[in-house]
């Protein structure tokens, strides 16, 4: 079946390169985005389909990387071929749709790399960093279970813009035993556990945005990202994700 959000992914959504990260000594951590927003890759994926696991490998090599924001979405439409993806969600596959839509596309496809908001073909090169003057800045800070977003202010701007949170894992696998991959054994990191969009706001006003997530077992280390986007246009501005 697909993935449903676990216990410990009780979220509830209120409304950079090298980011700057503190640790407080109660537990508590915080970080900062930096002076260069970070490259945000979306890999829409699926278990069910026998051409993602180059893609979902590649995906991988991205880990430890500050300048980019890796997340690996899983949709549902695989499913139907005998191998239901538990890390699928509706929300996912939404997503994606959504996304074509706004590219005036009706139809998606996998593996689909989305790179800064728009189709990428051309994986496994990524384009250079981006200077992001307009960027807002975004923290993020973890007091227990809550992981709270704040986005400053622009004054002045007369754009609106959302945002997103994802909740990732790393270090996962999967032996595939229905569906195209039947016998491979399929291994998947940046995997986002939660979706959980947020409603736009003005960007002279900034805003601030909560979730509750736990801090997840050691065998699948897990980051909390926030990714700031242009509300017209659902590119993304500013990205950031705390691994606390």
């Amino acid at each position: 079946m697909p993935a449903s959000p676990l216990p410990w992914l009780l979220a509830t959504a209120t409304l950079c390169a090298l980011p700057l990260a503190q640790a407080q000594a109660d537990g508590s951590c915080r970080a900062h985005s930096g002076p260069v927003a970070p490259t945000v890759v979306e890999l829409y994926t699926s278990e069910g389909c026998s051409s993602c696991p180059p893609a979902d490998r590649w995906l991988s090599t991205l880990r430890g990387r500050q300048d980019v924001l890796a997340l690996a979405f899983h949709v549902t439409y695989w499913d139907r071929l005998g191998w239901p993806d538990r890390f699928g969600a509706a929300a996912h596959t939404t997503r994606q749709y959504e996304l074509a839509q706004r590219a005036g596309s009706r139809q998606v496809y996998t593996p689909q790399v989305v790179v800064d908001g728009a189709d990428w073909r051309r994986w496994p090169a990524l384009p250079g960093p981006r200077a992001a003057p307009a960027a807002p800045a975004l923290e993020l800070e973890r007091q227990g279970d809550r992981v709270v977003a704040t986005v400053a202010a622009t004054p002045g701007a007369d754009t609106r813009l959302a945002g997103y949170w994802a909740v990732l894992e790393d270090g996962h696998s999967s032996r595939v035993t229905a569906g195209e991959n039947r016998g491979e054994t399929l291994r998947h990191d940046h995997v986002v556990r939660l979706y959980e969009p947020v409603a736009a706001w003005a960007a002279s006003t900034g805003a601030t945005s909560s979730i509750k997530v736990s801090r997840g077992v050691a065998e699948h280390p897990r980051r909390v990202a926030f990714v700031v986007t242009d509300a017209r246009s659902g590119r993304p501005l500013q990205g950031l994700a705390l691994a606390c």
